[in-house]
């Protein structure tokens, strides 16, 4: 017999300034059932995190709502366990990363890293916001990527090709803060010498410790070179200050991970445990973390050249996931879909989530769909039409007429032995992360014992006087078939599973599955779980929307003798506004006169990637309509679908007027493709 696995994991430390929602829940919900799984096969597993509780977001959101950062971490921090605890995911220590436990791992390390020589100082360019009075944290600056294009990138890192960059190379930069652009200022800054290690990640990133997805792309990274990384930020800044560097901080990227280190001695401290066993060079517990793909470099790069350089051992593996997608498109809260956890809480049974999430989950870094039909059908049909509804069917009939008692022998021993059989696969899949599969395969053996059951007929059996006594084998098979099914199940629906332990008179227990339930008494059974209904989801959606905020009422002003009151043409308007507005270039490739309308074309345009658009332009009094195909023209891309009288105008493209008579198409610069962003 093998010894237990020792085994610590975690999940990426949620960020202490918003509230939990159904996008963060893909990652704590498949690391718990994993969890779960391996204390139910017998090994030890601890699963660890804590609140991600520093940076600038949460120094000014505190200062807006005019509490401490203490305050603000703090209540949030109560809101993150209670979601945490309602959707039943188990932490064996869930700490924060301020703390004194945070704070002595991260001047740990640092200082090992600074003795052996990883920790550099020299001084940078900054991006400071003159209007708001700071030097701008990475995620407070927002431009276009400069390694792939995208817009709307934050500073440190693009969402769209991953790349990582310092602030500065950001272009078209502007200051989330004041919507101004930043001025570069200089400032010493300590970095970590990240590309000393490049020789030790190749060979820890080419192991297993990585899926072939993440190791691809790290190979990218590789090839562009790894840069040093800056590791500090000037005052003011809510973090822990450098303890050889007055006025700089820990960035708060720095000690984010080492929070898993913290989280660990916290619960060492309080439990009498050994944290040095579990973090040295050759500890033999593993050690994995989950991840969402968007975090991929800082744990898969940075966090092991850390440990490295300090001292300590690198994680087993770290598994990374994909992104949540509701009805196949990006949460939205205009649409419903940015569902806070505490809403959904309101609506509906926490395990409805666990069991969907489980049925599409594999070991992949594939997108994850909230498809809400698909949630309501699979839920009812196979977790409550398939699973549960065993134990319904033949419970009734065993409490009504068989006094609750089970048979003394199966009624078929080899289909019993034939689910138990599926026990070792079920394991197997659920270690390697293959939910999915393992969920299907349970559902399979569902069908099976469903199919066991209508066949048998136990309802008529008990009829007769000569078949009654089989009728109490075959419920009781049955049942035996069902605590198979939901011990398989226990990790993802453990709040069934510990009602349908106490129905079944009985103890969750892996092993002992191999000794049915024979001569035994069950409980009254009381119903184990609803179905979804379909109003109640429709209910969460419709709480989950958040309307565009209304127009301010207008100030209203004193009216002024001989002065004109302004039409708004001339009111000033915020940068905000104005970043609003996306232009592209576009070729018109159609135009016609539009009959009934003395001055509108109907144009054709095409945007390039973004497809065609039509756009009526009330131009005709300067151009002929066969005289704009194939010019270049900008277009007004995002502005809201107008409803004309002579059909529907998709956009909008820009024209210059002066005293004179006449229109002037504005066009962009020779070279200009379809789609391109005007700046």
């Amino acid at each position: 017999m093998t010894s237990p696995r020792q085994i610590l994991c975690t999940s990426a430390l949620p960020y202490a300034n918003g509230h939990i929602h159904i996008g963060h829940l893909v990652e704590y919900l498949q690391t718990d059932i994993w969890a779960r799984f391996q204390r139910l096969v017998g090994n030890r597993c601890l699963y660890l995190c804590a609140d991600d509780a520093h940076g600038t977001p949460i120094m000014l959101r505190a200062r807006s709502e005019g509490i401490t950062p203490e305050k603000l971490i703090a209540d949030m921090r109560e809101s993150h366990e209670a979601d945490f605890a309602k959707f039943l995911i188990h932490f064996d220590a869930f700490h924060t990363t301020h703390s004194e436990e945070n704070q002595h791992c991260a001047n740990r390390i640092y200082e090992r890293l600074r003795d052996g020589g990883h920790i550099t100082r020299r001084t940078i360019e900054q991006a400071y916001d003159e209007e708001a009075g700071l030097f701008l944290p990475d995620r407070f600056i927002k431009g276009t990527c400069p390694k792939c294009g995208a817009e709307d990138q934050y500073g440190d890192a693009c969402e769209i090709c991953s790349a990582t960059y310092a602030p500065t190379d950001l272009l078209d930069a502007v200051s989330v803060i004041s919507g101004t652009p930043p001025v570069r200022r200089d400032s010493e800054h300590l970095f970590f010498t990240l590309g000393t290690f490049e020789p030790m990640l190749r060979e820890w990133t080419a192991t297993d410790a990585l899926q072939p997805e993440v190791r691809n792309k790290l190979d990218e990274w590789f090839e562009a070179g790894l840069q040093d990384w800056d590791i500090s930020r000037d005052a003011p800044y809510w973090g822990f200050e450098i303890p050889d560097a007055p006025g700089k901080y820990f960035y708060v990227w720095l000690d984010a991970p080492i929070g898993y280190q913290a989280a660990h001695l916290h619960y060492c401290n309080l439990h009498g445990e050994d944290f040095d066993a579990t973090w040295s060079v050759d500890s033999t517990v593993e050690l994995y973390h989950f991840i969402g793909k968007d975090i991929s470099y800082f744990h898969n790069l940075f966090w092991p050249a850390m440990l490295h350089g300090a001292g300590f051992r690198k994680p087993t593996a770290v598994f990374c996931h994909g992104f949540l997608t509701v009805d196949g498109r990006k949460m939205s809260k205009s649409r419903g879909t940015f569902i806070r956890a505490s809403t959904y809480l309101e609506h509906l049974n926490p395990e409805y989530l666990r069991y969907y999430y489980a049925s599409k989950l594999g070991p992949g870094v594939d997108d994850l769909d909230l498809a809400l039909t698909d949630f309501v059908n699979r839920v009812n049909s196979d977790l409550v039409g398939k699973v549960v509804n065993i134990a319904s069917r033949c419970g009734s009939i065993l409490n009504k007429q068989y006094d609750s008692t089970l048979s003394t022998a199966l009624e078929d021993p080899a289909l019993y032995a034939e689910l138990l059989d599926a026990r070792e696969e079920v394991a197997r899949l659920f270690d390697a992360r293959e939910f999915a599969r393992a969920v299907r395969l349970i559902t399979s053996l569902a069908d099976k014992t469903n199919k066991y059951i209508d066949t048998k007929a136990p309802w008529a059996l008990v009829r007769q006087p000569e078949t009654f006594e089989k009728g109490r084998a075959v419920c009781s098979q049955a049942l035996n078939h069902y605590r198979l099914l939901i011990t398989y199940l226990a990790a993802v629906v453990p709040g069934v599973a510990a009602d349908s332990m106490a129905f079944l008179q009985t103890s969750l227990s892996w092993t002992d599955l191999d000794q049915p339930l024979l001569g035994t008494q069950i409980n009254t059974f009381q119903a184990l779980m609803l179905r979804v209904d379909k109003k109640r989801v429709a209910a969460m959606v419709e709480a989950s929307k958040i309307g565009e905020p209304a127009p301010k009422a207008a100030q209203k002003k004193k009216k002024k003798k001989k002065k004109p009151e302004s039409d708004g043409s001339d009111d000033p308007i915020g940068i905000d506004d104005f970043l609003k507005v996306k232009l592209r270039a576009a070729r018109v490739t159609e135009a016609a006169s539009v009959e009934g309308a003395d001055r509108l074309i109907q144009l054709t345009l095409d945007l390039g990637p973004e497809g065609s658009r039509t756009v009526f332009a009330g131009i005709k009094s300067t151009y002929a309509p066969e005289d704009l195909v194939g010019k270049m023209v900008v277009c007004v891309a995002n502005l809201a679908p107008r409803k004309m009288r002579f059909g529907v105008s998709e956009g909008m493209i820009l024209a210059a007027s002066g005293d004179g008579p006449g229109l002037f198409l504005i066009s962009p610069d020779a070279g200009a493709e379809p789609g391109m962003e005007i700046r």
